[in-house]
């Protein structure tokens, strides 16, 4: 069952708070109540959120959307942790919008990263502006949320659902194609064969693509280092990380930032 939440969205949010937000200062586990606001978390680092007997899996680029009045648990594999938030009132009352809590924003991640700095930038000076950049955030939630829904009911096969999963969570580590056919329990040929099948391209190469995915994620999103976002991205080498940055986005880590920023 996925564990999901309801938007109306028929009216902009009502922003009390957004910001770049750090975790984990008084250790591995905090609690939040927020009474009357909405929380939307985009992530930087990895870690749980649990609430309502559910426990979600956080990744870099995943997004949650925690509704008012509810007790959540964060649990941090590492701190200090670096995220985007925002705090909010919906006050519509039109078509709800089912949206699970947490999803994997993927490519979307680095516009929903800009969105949200647009949001934090314009609070001070222009409450309507940060309302709009945030609300425009919200409704490409609910446009992840039919992505994933489509993910979920196609005929991917279980062990690709199986070795993609386990690449998410180890793009830090080192990867090699034999240890990830052992995963998903069959032959090295068989998962190469599946990968080109469902992607187009080969388990190295979707390796690569996820892998620059997160990267531009975390250049856009945060302020973490460049040899940080490497190491991260499982690319410690800084040269091999450059030249895969010139080959799969069209600039260096510094360029992409930069832009970004601007």
């Amino acid at each position: 069952m996925t564990h999901s939440v309801e938007l109306a969205l028929d009216l902009p949010p009502q922003v009390a708070n957004a910001g770049v937000g750090v975790h984990g200062h008084a250790g591995p586990h905090d609690v939040f109540r927020l009474p009357r606001l909405w929380q939307l978390h985009l992530y930087g680092y990895s870690g749980t959120l649990e609430f309502g007997g559910f426990r979600h899996p956080i990744r870099p680029g995943h997004v949650s959307l925690v509704p008012p009045d509810t007790e959540v648990h964060f649990h941090y594999d590492t701190t200090p942790c670096e995220h985007l938030y925002a705090h909010f009132v919906l006050p519509g009352e039109g078509e709800r919008h089912r949206v699970p809590v947490m999803q994997d924003a993927g490519a979307d991640a680095a516009v929903l990263g800009e969105l949200l700095r647009q949001t934090v930038a314009a609070g001070p000076q222009s409450p309507a502006r940060a309302a709009a950049e945030l609300w425009t955030v919200l409704w490409r939630t609910t446009g992840l949320a039919g992505t994933s829904a489509q993910r979920e009911g196609s005929s991917r096969h279980p062990a690709l659902r199986t070795a993609m999963a386990h690449i998410e969570e180890h793009l830090a580590d080192p990867l090699e194609v034999p240890d990830i056919a052992r995963t998903a329990g069959i032959s090295h040929t068989q998962l190469t064969r599946l990968f080109r099948k469902d992607t187009g391209l080969t388990v190295v190469g979707y390796i690569r693509r996820r892998r620059m995915e997160r990267a531009r994620h975390l250049l856009v999103a945060s302020t973490l280092a460049i040899p940080a976002i490497a190491a991260t991205v499982g690319i410690p080498d800084l040269q091999a990380f450059n030249k895969t940055c010139h080959r799969e986005l069209g600039a260096s880590p510094r360029a992409v930032r930069q832009t970004a920023r601007r």
